[in-house]
C-alpha cells in the first residue's frame, strides 16, 4: 500500500486527509492562497505531509532544500530541480503516491467572480437574447432597482439551421456563413457554446456547427446536446455556456496539479458525488465539487455510526450547507448557482446565508443576522482587523469559543489570539444602544446570546423547509455537524428542531476532504425522452439505457468523457431510426491509454424520470416493469406531494444511468477504551447559556476515549473546531472517537421578560416563526396541487391572520395577493362569526366580498383554542385556478362586461363542514353557473391542496402556542404588527407630498394624491378623481388597490420587512365609490388583477417620485382551441429611478410569474416560437435609462383563437424628472399570405396554421434629463 491524499480545496482553506502506507490517517489545513509560500495549496499540503518543502514551483525550482526526514529512505526519489541560487528542490518522488482524490472550488470561484474564459454563444435566429431573458422573473421581489445577473457569454451569434419539434429543418444551415462567422471571431474568444433548439433530440446540426468551431481553432467547444441532453432550451443553453466558460479555467488548474503529480493517478469529485478521472473533469460538473464530498462523507460516516437517516449541517465562515440523506443520495437536476441556471446532476444541497462571519444588526426594534458577511478580510471583530460584530464574536463573548483554545494566528505578525476585549467593548456599546432604543436594560451577554438565538432559528427554519419539501419529518433524523462552526451550534439547532441526536465525526473539521476518500468512481448519463409511459415504450427505454450505460462505463475505463473526445464527433454510427426523440450514443471506442488502476466491474443504476402529463416535476424511479414503475412513481409522488392521480397519463421524461465503481472501503480505527477514571478537563471556564452563567469544563478531544460521557455544559476543543455541549445535553464518545450528543432535558428559559413589552430577540424570532409557517403552507400547497398554475407557475399566496382578520404574516409569493386576503377573512367573519366551528373551511372568489377576480379562489380556515371554543387565528391561501368558467377557456375573456361572463362566483361557500369535505355540493356549484367551470376535477384537486396547506398552518400554529404559550404568542402577534408599522412610519418621514394623473389607453384616468403628515408619521393615499367604473373588465375591486399600496411602500422600506397589517396602519387609502378602483357589484373585473394593478402601482410610485413607469401591463396572452389552451404573461421594461437604470425584458411590480421554455412550449402546444428578444431602444432615455421591452413572435401550427389583454398600447409608460417615456407596446398578426393585421390592446383573433402573432411589450420610462 502507498500513500493516498484526499483534498478539498476551498475558497479560504484547503483541507487534506492523508492515508499513510500503514493505513493511519492524518489531517492538515492550509490557506488556499499563500503565494509567498507556495503556488498551489493542494500540492504544498501533499509535500508538507510527506516531509518535503511545500515551496515547490514547477519549472522554477524555487525554495530551500527539502527536509526528507519523514520519507522512507528506501523509496526511489524523483529528479531534483535547481533554483537560481543553486539550491536543490525535489519533485514528488516517483511511485510514492497511489492516488490523489480532490474536490475544488476553482470553477465555483471563477463563476462567482466572473473570471471564466471569453465565450462566444451560437444560437438559432431569433434567440440571441433568450438566455439573457431566461424565465423573465426578477430575483428580488421588492427591489425597484432590479439587478439581473450579467450573462457569462461575451458575444452571441445567430445562425440558420433551425429544427422544429418534429425534427424538420426550417432554415438550412449555411456552412460557409458559419465558417466566416467563426473566422471573424478567431483569436478573440477561447470558448464557444452552441445551443440550438431541439438539439437534445436532433443534434445533427449542432454537431456540425461544433465541428466547424473546432476546425476554426477554438480550444473549447461545448455543444448543448453533449453537455446536457435534456429538454428545456434555456436551462440547457445556460448549462452549456457555463461549461464553455469554466472548462478552460478548470483545465488549466487540473493540468497544473496533474503536472506536479507526474504519473500519480488523479481524480476529482463531481457535483453529482462521484469521482471522475482528471481528464474527464468538466466545468459543468465542478460547481459543487467540494460540498459534494461533504455529502458523501456525512452519509457514509453516519451509516458507519449506525444512523441511516441523517441531515448534514456544514457551517463555515460565510454560509451553511444543508443536505438530507435517507438511505440514498438525493440529487437535484435543476439548480441555480451565483445567479446562473444549471441543468446537470448535483447533490441536493441547500445553502443558507449564515456562517461564523454573518454580521449582526440591530435596526432599532429587532435583531437581524446576515445575510451579509464579514468574510475573511476584515473578518469578525475578534480577528483584530477592525471588522464588525459577527456570530463568531457572539460565541467568543459568551464563552463558546475560547481564545486560549483557538489558534493564535491573528494580528500583524499572525501570532496573537482572538481579541475578546474588543468584542466585549463592542457588545457593551451595542447593549447600551439597544437599551436607549427599547427602554430595556440589556446584559451584554444576553445581547450576544440573543443574536445566536436568531441565527439558530434561521438555520433551523431552513433545515425544516428542506425536510418538508422532501416530505420528511426532521425528528426522525440525526443531525450530522461538520465545518469549522457547526459544533458551536449543533445542540441548539437540533433542540429547536426537536431532534434528539447529534453526530460529530473525528474529522468533522475536514469532512469534505475525508469524503473524497470514501467516494465511488462514477459517470452519469442522461437523455430526455418525453414519451407517454406504456408497455410499447419499455424496449426503447431499455435500449437507450444500454447505450447510455455503455458510454458511462467507457468513460470510467478510459478516463475521458465522450463529450470531449473530438474523434467521436464525426463519423460515429447512428444507432437510431430517424426522428426518435433522442440521439443514441457513441458506439466506437477510443485508443486512450488505460490508467494503471484496478479493473473493477462497474455496476449500473438505471432510473427513469416520470411525471404526470401536464406537470413539470419529474421523480426518478428504478427501471423495471410497467407495473413496478407505476407503483414506484405513485409511492414517491404520494410521499413527496401527498396525492396520486391514477387516471392521469404518466410521461417518461428522461432516462438516467449511473455507472459506479465502488471506492475502497475506509474504516476509522477503533480506539481503546479508557482504563482509568473519567476524563480530566483542561480547565473550567465561564459559559453563558439560556440567560445565565455556567461553569463548564473544557476537554481536549484527543484525550477522550470510547465510552467517555460528559454532561453539558461543556466545551470540547480540537485543533480545527470547537464543540459546545449545551445544558440538558450529554456527550458520549463512540468506538472510533465520534461524538454522540443526546438531548436529555429541556432547560428552563429565563422568564423574567414581560411579554407585554417587545423584546428585540423574541420579536425577530416570532417574525421568523410566523413567516415560516406561511411559507411552509406554500410548500405544502405547491407539493399537493396538480395544476401547472399552482405547482409550476407558483400563482398562489398563503397567510396567517388574527381572530379579527388582521394580517399577521403573508408569504411573498405573488405581489398582487399581498394584503388582499384580509378582506376575504373579514367577510367570512362578518357572515359566520357565531357559526364557525373546528374543522370548518370557507371558499370564496367574489370580488365584491373580499376577492379579486374569479380565477383566484381563497380558502379560509379558523384555528381554535385547545377546547374548541375560541377562535385564535385564521389561516388562508389564495390560488389561481386554470379555469373557473366564463366566456373563454382560462376565464380571462377580453370582452367581458359582467362578472357572470367571467366564470363561477363562489361567495362565502362552506367548503368543509366540521371536517367533512362538501365535494358534491362544490361540484354542483362549479357546474351550476351560466358558463360553468370546464375542468371541475382539476378545480377539486387544487381545492384539496389548498385545504392541505391550511391544515399545515393550523397544526403549526397550535404547536407554536403549545411551545410558547398563548399569552406570549398573542402578545407578539401585536408586537410584529407594531414593528412593521414603525418601519413604514420611518419611511414616511423621508417622503414628500405628491400627486400623479395617470391616463389609461381607453381614456380613463387614475388620479392619486399622497399627503404626508410628518408629525403623525402617516400618509393619505387618495384616489379621488379617478374615472368611473369601466363598462368592460378594466375594473379592480378595492382589495387590489390595497395590495398595490402595501407593495409600493414595502419597496420603499429597502430592507427585509414582515408583511402584515401593521404596514397599512399608518396609511389611509381613499377609493371613491363607483370608480374603476371600487366598481359597482357585478362589474367585470378580470383585468383588474393584472392590468389595473400595474397601472395603480406606476401612478403611486410616480406620485412619490420613486421610479418612472415600468411597462404598466402584464401582456396577458392566451391561445387555444377545443384541444389545448395556453396562457402566459410577458415581460417588459422596468422604470428607471434616481440612481438606477431600468432592467430590460423582466417582470415588474405586481407579477413575477415565469414563462414557458421554448422547447416545452413547442412540444406541448401546436405553435412555434420564432423570436423572443429584447426590444432594443424601447426604454426611455434619461440620466438613468429605462429598461427595454421584449419582442415575442409565435406561429400557429393549427387553427386556434388567440387573445391579448394588455395596456400601454396608446399611452406610453411615463418618464420622470425630465426622463423620456418608454415606447408603447404593440401587437399584430402576420398572415401566412404576407398581410399584416394590426390589433389593439384588447383583442381576440382567429389564427390559421402558418399565421404568426407578434407582441412588442412596452419599455420603461427614463429618469432625469440626459
Amino acid at each position: 500500500m502507498r500513500w493516498q491524499f484526499w483534498i478539498d480545496r476551498g475558497g479560504t482553506f484547503t483541507d487534506l486527509v492523508a492515508r499513510a502506507p500503514d493505513g493511519t490517517l492524518s489531517t492538515a489545513k492550509l490557506l488556499s492562497e499563500n503565494p509567498e509560500r507556495y503556488d498551489d495549496a493542494a500540492i504544498a499540503g501533499i509535500r508538507m505531509m510527506l516531509g518535503l518543502d511545500p515551496a515547490y514551483h514547477p519549472g522554477e525550482g524555487r525554495g530551500p532544500a527539502s527536509d526528507r526526514s519523514q520519507l522512507d529512505p528506501g523509496l526511489r526519489r524523483g529528479d531534483s530541480e535547481v533554483n537560481g541560487d543553486g539550491v536543490a528542490c525535489d519533485a514528488l518522488p516517483a511511485g510514492l503516491i497511489e492516488q490523489v482524490k480532490m474536490g475544488t472550488t476553482v470553477a465555483t470561484n471563477a463563476l462567482l467572480e466572473r473570471k471564466g474564459a471569453r465565450t462566444l454563444l451560437v444560437v438559432d435566429a431569433g434567440f440571441a437574447d433568450l438566455l439573457t431573458i431566461g424565465n423573465q422573473a426578477r430575483p428580488r421581489l421588492f427591489d425597484l432597482a432590479i439587478r439581473l445577473p450579467a450573462p457569462l457569454h461575451d458575444a452571441v451569434e445567430e445562425i440558420g439551421g433551425r429544427i422544429d419539434a418534429a425534427g424538420n429543418t426550417l432554415i438550412p444551415l449555411d456552412e460557409d456563413a458559419v465558417r466566416a462567422m467563426f473566422a471573424r471571431h478567431a483569436g478573440a474568444f477561447e470558448a464557444v457554446a452552441i445551443a440550438l433548439t431541439h438539439a437534445w433530440a436532433f443534434p445533427e446540426t449542432e454537431r456540425r456547427v461544433a465541428a466547424l468551431a473546432r476546425e476554426a481553432g477554438f480550444s473549447q467547444v461545448s455543444a448543448s446536446h453533449d453537455v446536457s441532453p435534456l429538454t428545456g432550451l434555456v436551462a440547457r443553453g445556460r448549462t452549456t455556456v457555463v461549461d464553455a466558460y469554466l472548462s478552460p479555467v478548470l483545465r488549466r488548474y487540473v493540468d497544473r496539479v496533474a503536472g506536479a503529480l507526474g504519473d500519480t493517478p488523479l481524480a476529482f469529485m463531481q457535483s453529482s458525488g462521484g469521482l471522475a478521472d482528471a481528464r474527464a473533469f468538466q466545468g459543468k460538473d465542478a460547481i459543487l465539487s467540494g460540498p459534494a464530498g461533504g455529502v458523501v462523507a456525512a452519509a457514509r460516516t453516519a451509516e458507519a455510526a449506525g444512523f441511516d437517516r441523517v441531515i448534514g449541517f456544514d457551517m463555515g465562515g460565510t454560509s451553511t450547507d444543508v443536505m438530507l440523506y435517507a438511505g440514498q443520495f438525493e440529487r437535484a437536476f435543476d439548480t441555480e448557482v451565483a445567479g446562473v441556471e444549471l441543468r446537470v446532476p448535483m447533490m441536493a444541497i441547500e445553502t443558507i446565508a449564515a456562517g461564523g462571519g454573518s454580521i449582526l444588526h440591530f435596526d432599532g426594534a429587532r435583531y437581524r443576522v446576515g445575510p451579509d458577511s464579514a468574510g475573511a478580510n476584515p473578518g469578525p471583530a475578534s480577528y483584530r482587523r477592525g471588522g464588525p460584530l459577527t456570530i463568531t464574536d457572539a460565541n467568543v463573548f459568551v464563552g463558546k469559543i475560547q481564545p486560549g483554545h483557538f489558534p493564535a494566528i491573528f494580528g500583524p505578525a499572525g501570532d496573537q489570539p482572538l481579541d475578546r476585549d474588543t468584542v466585549a467593548a463592542r457588545f457593551a456599546d451595542l447593549a447600551a444602544e439597544i437599551a436607549r432604543a427599547t427602554g430595556r436594560a440589556q446584559e451584554p451577554r444576553d445581547v450576544a446570546e440573543g443574536f445566536l438565538t436568531v441565527a439558530v432559528a434561521n438555520m433551523a427554519g431552513a433545515i425544516k423547509r428542506v425536510a418538508l419539501e422532501r416530505g420528511e419529518d426532521v425528528t426522525r433524523f440525526a443531525l450530522q455537524c461538520f465545518g469549522g462552526a457547526g459544533g458551536q451550534h449543533a445542540c441548539k439547532v437540533a433542540e429547536t428542531l426537536g431532534m434528539r441526536t447529534v453526530l460529530i465525526h473525528p474529522f468533522a473539521g475536514v469532512l469534505s476532504a475525508y469524503g473524497m476518500g470514501l467516494a465511488d468512481r462514477a459517470a452519469m448519463r442522461q437523455r430526455s425522452l418525453e414519451r407517454t409511459l406504456e408497455e410499447a415504450l419499455l424496449p426503447e427505454i431499455a435500449a437507450l439505457a444500454d447505450a447510455l450505460g455503455d458510454d458511462a462505463v467507457r468513460e470510467l475505463e478510459q478516463g475521458i468523457p465522450s463529450t470531449v473526445r473530438p474523434e467521436l464527433v464525426e463519423g460515429r454510427p447512428d444507432l437510431s431510426n430517424d426522428r426518435t426523440p433522442f440521439d443514441k450514443l457513441r458506439a466506437n471506442g477510443s485508443d486512450v491509454a488505460q490508467d494503471q488502476r484496478e479493473k473493477e466491474p462497474a455496476r449500473r443504476e438505471v432510473s427513469v424520470g416520470l411525471r404526470y402529463a401536464g406537470t413539470d416535476t419529474a421523480l426518478p424511479v428504478p427501471l423495471g416493469t410497467l407495473a413496478a414503475m407505476r407503483a414506484a412513481f405513485e409511492t414517491a409522488h404520494r410521499a413527496r406531494f401527498g396525492f396520486v392521480s391514477p387516471d392521469r397519463a404518466i410521461v417518461a421524461e428522461s432516462v438516467i444511468v449511473e455507472a459506479i465503481v465502488p471506492g475502497t472501503p475506509v474504516a476509522m480505527p477503533v480506539l481503546a477504551p479508557r482504563a482509568g477514571d473519567a476524563p480530566a478537563p483542561l480547565e473550567t471556564i465561564a459559559l453563558w447559556s439560556s440567560g445565565r452563567e455556567h461553569r463548564a469544563p473544557v476537554h481536549d478531544r484527543d484525550a477522550l476515549r470510547p465510552g467517555d460521557r460528559i454532561a453539558g455544559p461543556a466545551l470540547i476543543r480540537e485543533a480545527i473546531a470547537t464543540t459546545v455541549v449545551e445544558p440538558g445535553w450529554r456527550l458520549e464518545v463512540g468506538r472510533a472517537g465520534e461524538l454522540l450528543l443526546h438531548h436529555e432535558a429541556a432547560v428552563a428559559l429565563d422568564a423574567r421578560d414581560d411579554p407585554a413589552v417587545a423584546d428585540p430577540v423574541q420579536l425577530e424570532l416570532f417574525n421568523a416563526q410566523f413567516m415560516g409557517i406561511a411559507e411552509r403552507m406554500g410548500v405544502v400547497l405547491r407539493n399537493t396541487s396538480s395544476s401547472v398554475n399552482m405547482k409550476e407557475r407558483l400563482d398562489f399566496s398563503c397567510a396567517l391572520f388574527d381572530a379579527a382578520g388582521n394580517l399577521i404574516a403573508n408569504a411573498p409569493h405573488v405581489p398582487v395577493h399581498l394584503g388582499a386576503m384580509g378582506e376575504s377573512v373579514r367577510a367570512v367573519i362578518a357572515s359566520r362569526a357565531g357559526t364557525l366551528k373546528p374543522g370548518d373551511a370557507v371558499a370564496l372568489n367574489n370580488p365584491f366580498n373580499g376577492g379579486t377576480h374569479l380565477p383566484d379562489v381563497t380558502v379560509i380556515s379558523p384555528v381554535f383554542d385547545e377546547r374548541g371554543h375560541e377562535i385564535r387565528f385564521f389561516v388562508a391561501n389564495r390560488g389561481h385556478h386554470a379555469d373557473i368558467g366564463g366566456l373563454t377557456p382560462g376565464s380571462t375573456p377580453p370582452t367581458s362586461r359582467t362578472l357572470e361572463e367571467e366564470g363561477v362566483v363562489i361567495d362565502d361557500f362552506l367548503l368543509v363542514d366540521g371536517g367533512e369535505l362538501r365535494e358534491a355540493e362544490f361540484r354542483a356549484l362549479l357546474a351550476g353557473a351560466r358558463w360553468p367551470a370546464r375542468s371541475p376535477d382539476v378545480n377539486v384537486a387544487d381545492i384539496k391542496a389548498q385545504l392541505a396547506a391550511n391544515e399545515t398552518g393550523i397544526a403549526e400554529l397550535c404547536a407554536l402556542v403549545a411551545a410558547r404559550g398563548w399569552g406570549m404568542v398573542s402578545a407578539y402577534m401585536g408586537h410584529v404588527m407594531a414593528n412593521a408599522e414603525e418601519s413604514i412610519r420611518r419611511v414616511i418621514t423621508r417622503l414628500s407630498d405628491g400627486a400623479f394623473d395617470y391616463p389609461m389607453d381607453d381614456g380613463a384616468r387614475i388620479a392619486v394624491k399622497v399627503t404626508v403628515d410628518h408629525a403623525a408619521r402617516a400618509a393619505t393615499i387618495d384616489f379621488t378623481g379617478t374615472s368611473a367604473a369601466s363598462a368592460g373588465n378594466f375594473n379592480a375591486p378595492p382589495a387590489v388597490t390595497r395590495a398595490v399600496v402595501l407593495y409600493a411602500f414595502r419597496c420603499l422600506v429597502g430592507e427585509d420587512l414582515p408583511l402584515n397589517e401593521g404596514c397599512l396602519a399608518p396609511l389611509t387609502i381613499v377609493m371613491p365609490e363607483g370608480s374603476f378602483l371600487s366598481p359597482p357589484p357585478g362589474s367585470a373585473v378580470v383585468a383588474g388583477n393584472t392590468e389595473v394593478s400595474q397601472a395603480v402601482c406606476n401612478a403611486l410610485l410616480g406620485a412619490l417620485g420613486a421610479e418612472a413607469a415600468s411597462q404598466g401591463t402584464m401582456n396577458n396572452f392566451l391561445f387555444g382551441n377545443d384541444r389545448v389552451q395556453y396562457y402566459e404573461t410577458i415581460c417588459g421594461g422596468s422604470g428607471a429611478g434616481p440612481d438606477f437604470d431600468g432592467a430590460s425584458a423582466v417582470h415588474t411590480h405586481m407579477t413575477n410569474t415565469r414563462i414557458t421554455d421554448p422547447e416545452i412550449l413547442e412540444l406541448r402546444y401546436p405553435v412555434r416560437l420564432d423570436r423572443f428578444a429584447i426590444r432594443r431602444g424601447s426604454g426611455g432615455a434619461g440620466r438613468q435609462r429605462g429598461g427595454d421591452g421584449a419582442v415575442r413572435a409565435i406561429t400557429a401550427l393549427e387553427p386556434m383563437t388567440a387573445t391579448i389583454v394588455a395596456s400601454r398600447r396608446t399611452v406610453a409608460p411615463f418618464g420622470l424628472a425630465g426622463g423620456a417615456d418608454g415606447a408603447a407596446g404593440a401587437q399584430w398578426v402576420e398572415r401566412r399570405d404576407g398581410t399584416r393585421e394590426l390589433l389593439g390592446g384588447r383583442a381576440e383573433v382567429a389564427l390559421e396554421a402558418g399565421d404568426r402573432f407578434v407582441i412588442e411589450t412596452p419599455g420603461g420610462g427614463g429618469y432625469g434629463r440626459a
